[in-house]
């Protein structure tokens, strides 16, 4: 259902307001240079400071620009289950075509909790959903059993991968990846997990070079192998420079250089340091930004 490069696209800012040009701006460009997927919200695009207003605005202006010719997948996850559950009602009222629902942070849920917290959405909400597992941030991992525990709910569709192994896409394609869709949630690891049977990326690089990221895909997907890798070794040194920092620093201080927005982002992240920078810059001039 979701697969390809899909792009989880930054939240432009200009004076601390949602700068709805260069939102538009940003969706026009990632559709046109053939991206498969918009993910606003997530946590690339800052959706924990949204406020509910900014939250509503942001998705209606994406769902507005994309025109029904990509999916937009929401970020609608929280740290509690109701709060999840009514972003996720909101997002479906604005017609958006799935969600993105990271793991509860900060709390470290059992795994028996995670399983309620999912199913609980799915129940609440009927689109489709992909989970995100990211237990470096959130503090907890949703475990292989619990996974293919949530596979079995009919709306929970795919699981965005970024637990930093491949060896976790390949045990998930394995047991039950012929009902299942994978989306490596780190740039680095999309050629692997993609060749252990994943089924593309749910990418922060492509905010930058999105034609070329899709290339990535779109030449692995077309049997070329050789072609795939050359790709990935070309955007490898981006793949590292836009996780320099935390994440969106690196990614909107890059969109700022290209003069696509303002790099301006809201506390507690702050924008790169010189040092960063510097690295940023040199990763974007060796792809021909």
């Amino acid at each position: 259902m979701f697969a390809g490069a899909l792009t989880a696209i930054v939240t432009p800012f200009r004076d601390d307001k949602l700068d709805e040009k260069a939102l538009r701006a940003i969706v026009a460009e990632q559709i046109d240079s053939g991206i498969d997927g918009l993910v606003p919200s997530g946590t690339t695009g800052e959706g924990g400071s949204l406020s509910h207003e900014e939250y509503v605005r942001l998705l209606s202006i994406v769902v507005e620009e994309a025109r029904g010719r990509v999916p937009v997948i929401a970020g609608a996850g929280s740290l509690s289950t109701a709060h999840t559950i009514e972003l996720a009602r909101t997002a479906q009222k604005l017609k958006v075509d799935g969600l993105l629902i990271v793991v509860p942070y900060y709390y470290r849920p059992s795994q028996e909790g995670l399983y309620a917290h999912f199913a609980a959405v799915a129940k609440a909400v009927p689109l489709p959903i992909i989970l995100y597992n990211i237990p470096g941030r959130c503090g907890v991992d949703l475990s292989l059993a619990t996974l293919e525990r949530l596979a079995a709910v009919k709306s929970i569709v795919a699981v965005k991968e970024s637990t930093g192994t491949v060896q976790r896409s390949a045990d998930i394609a394995t047991r039950f990846g012929d009902r299942f869709t994978i989306l490596s949630g780190d740039d680095s690891l999309t050629l692997p997990v993609m060749a252990v049977g994943g089924h593309g990326v749910i990418s922060t690089t492509a905010n930058v070079v999105p034609r070329e990221v899709s290339k990535q895909v779109d030449l692995f997907n077309a049997g070329d192998l050789a072609g795939s890798r050359a790709q990935h070794q070309k955007l490898a040194p981006l793949y590292e420079a836009l996780f320099v920092e935390s994440n969106p620093g690196p990614v909107k201080w890059a969109m700022g250089v290209r003069g696509v927005m303002s790099p301006e982002i809201r506390l507690p992240f702050v924008s790169p340091t010189e040092a960063s920078q510097q690295r940023i810059r040199a990763a974007l001039k060796s792809v021909g930004v």
